[in-house]
């Protein structure tokens, strides 16, 4: 399943900080030029992107436009792969296999005064090619694009796409903890559509409620609204609580309703200078299609599970492990959004291993290996046989600005 959309039929550096990765709550304050801020997605959500320094508009006082970009060139290689350049259909960053390519190539903009608020990025690649297969043309290329003002005080309301309230990692790279994303990471919203209201509680909790237009889609689909809320606490210097909601019919306005039920929750922990862990688990559950005959309510559910583990080897090296697993009934989400009667339960398991090497502050260069195995033989391999186990090998260089 290659498009995750239902349309109709961190760390922003003065330099790059590529150590430093842990997501930032929304700030009341200014900020001076090229300073620690949050990237183009400034919501507590995912982790940041994009270098963001302001010229200045006078002495002691920031720029409120700013301009960032990014971009990420790859190559990957899969061991006994089919006939195809293409990666499992449920991969969609970094989803290319032995081609030289771009998974990500972004510029964007946007305007902060302290009250009011404004973003626009646009974004190419085999990342945007894949995820975004399923939106209108003239939406395809969009990264992000709201407006927003403060309504009270230490509260922000914006309203159009922008970065999704779920998950551990982002759409940038460069700001996750390993080069390729997790099994649960590629199967729920990278961005959304709606209005979303944030609150700042107390320096350590920040709230936000959210109206969207569904699961990761820009066009609505149906005549229903899903909902979202998320609490981050952080408290100490040390540890990051995330929880994450999400309520919504995700089918076609000409389709069976099936509502769907979601749960994000990951813990990030900064045990020393040089060592960071983080525990995510993610449980959902949508109403399901039932036998002939059978009037009852049944649900299909997945749940699934990572444990990130990454280390600073010196000044410029670090290295990442990742252990996962992916289980669903019936393949819900992962193979299909509305899966059939009799579709094949879904498990997979995997891990990885990651080495970056950060030569100046705006670059990034990371190798990582993975190994994926599933329960049943659903990766093809070279002569059109399929098997239960997936390796690759993927490298990659960034530079953000």
């Amino acid at each position: 399943m290659r498009a995750r959309t239902q349309g109709p039929a961190g760390c922003t550096p003065p330099a790059f900080c590529p150590f430093s990765h842990e997501k930032v709550f929304i700030s009341s304050r200014g900020y001076p030029p090229c300073e620690h801020r949050p990237g183009p997605d400034y919501s507590p959500h995912r982790p940041r992107s994009g270098r963001v320094c302001a010229g200045r508009a006078g002495a002691g006082h920031p720029n409120p436009l700013t301009f960032y970009g990014f971009v990420d060139g790859y190559y990957g290689y899969d061991f006994d792969h089919g006939n195809t350049q293409s990666r499992p259909g449920f991969l969609y960053s970094h989803n290319r296999q032995n081609e030289f390519t771009v998974n990500q190539g972004l510029l964007g903009m946007r305007y902060d005064d302290g009250k009011v608020r404004g973003a626009f990025g646009i974004h190419a690649g085999s990342y945007v090619k894949a995820n975004y297969a399923a939106e209108d043309q003239v939406f395809k290329h969009i990264y992000e694009a709201y407006a927003g003002f403060r309504p009270f005080a230490k509260a922000w309301l914006d309203v159009g796409i922008f970065g999704s309230h779920i998950g551990f990692e982002s759409a940038i790279s460069k700001d996750n903890w390993t080069l390729t994303r997790s099994l649960m990471a590629e199967n729920s919203p990278y961005y959304e559509a709606g209005a979303r209201l944030t609150y700042e509680v107390a320096p350590q909790l920040t709230l936000a409620g959210l109206v969207l237009n569904g699961w990761q889609n820009i066009r609505e689909s149906n005549q229903a609204k899903a909902l979202g809320t998320q609490i981050q606490w952080k408290p100490s210097g040390k540890i990051l609580v995330n929880s994450s909601t999400f309520y919504g019919q995700e089918q076609p306005q000409d389709s069976v309703r099936r509502r769907r039920y979601f749960h994000d929750f990951y813990v990030s922990y900064a045990a020393t200078t040089r060592l960071s862990l983080a525990l995510v688990f993610d449980v959902g559950k949508q109403q399901a299609a039932r036998p002939a005959g059978d009037n009852g309510e049944k649900y299909d559910t997945w749940h699934t599970g990572a444990v990130f583990v990454r280390y600073k080897l010196a000044d410029k090296w670090t290295t990442a492990l990742r252990g996962e697993y992916y289980n669903a009934e019936r393949g819900v989400i992962i193979g299909s959004f509305a899966p059939a009667v009799g579709s094949p339960n879904a498990f997979i398991r995997g891990g990885s291993i990651n080495l970056d090497y950060a030569p100046t502050g705006n670059v990034l260069v990371r190798v990582e290996g993975r190994v994926l195995n599933a329960k049943d033989n659903i990766f093809l391999e070279a002569g059109g046989r399929s098997r239960d186990t997936y390796g690759n090998v993927t490298s990659s260089v960034a530079i953000s600005f």
